[in-house]
């Protein structure tokens, strides 16, 4: 099941500047996600962005399994120019995400609050078929 692609643009030859991998969504997904993630950023030696990353894609995925449709999805982590990270869910629900108000005795819908508290910048791209829902993420200097 566990597939990765590998790409060398942007990184050391021996250091790949990708990380995608494809997902059942199911529950579990957040798990194996944050795993994806901290690889990554163990590899690029980001791992200052560990905590926020790893929310920030828990929260994505969360919302892909709990809203979307179909069987599967697909996490990518890119990295990019001066030290900043590009979280990305890709899913095949054509609904696009929105920031909800939290209710004071609301257990959840705070996920894209928390995505956007923690991103440098985040958004969604529609997609034939889907979305993307992405953050970008920055090392403090």
């Amino acid at each position: 099941m566990r597939r990765v692609r590998l790409a060398s643009h942007l990184a050391p030859p021996s250091v790949p500047a990708v990380y995608a991998e494809n997902f059942e969504r199911v529950p579990g997904a957040a798990t194996a996600a944050r795993r994806l993630v901290s690889t990554a950023l163990d590899a690029w030696e980001l791992s200052q962005l560990a905590d926020p990353a790893t929310l920030v894609v828990s929260e994505l995925v969360s919302n892909a399994v709990r809203h979307a449709t179909g069987e599967g999805m697909r996490i990518t982590v890119h990295r990019l120019p001066t030290g900043r990270v590009h979280l990305a869910v890709l899913d095949r629900d054509p609904t696009r995400p929105q920031v909800q108000p939290p209710t004071p005795d609301g257990v959840s819908g705070r996920g894209l609050l928390l995505v956007e508290a923690m991103s440098f910048a985040w958004g969604v791209d529609m997609l034939p078929g889907g979305k993307r829902v992405w953050s970008v993420l920055e090392a403090a200097s």
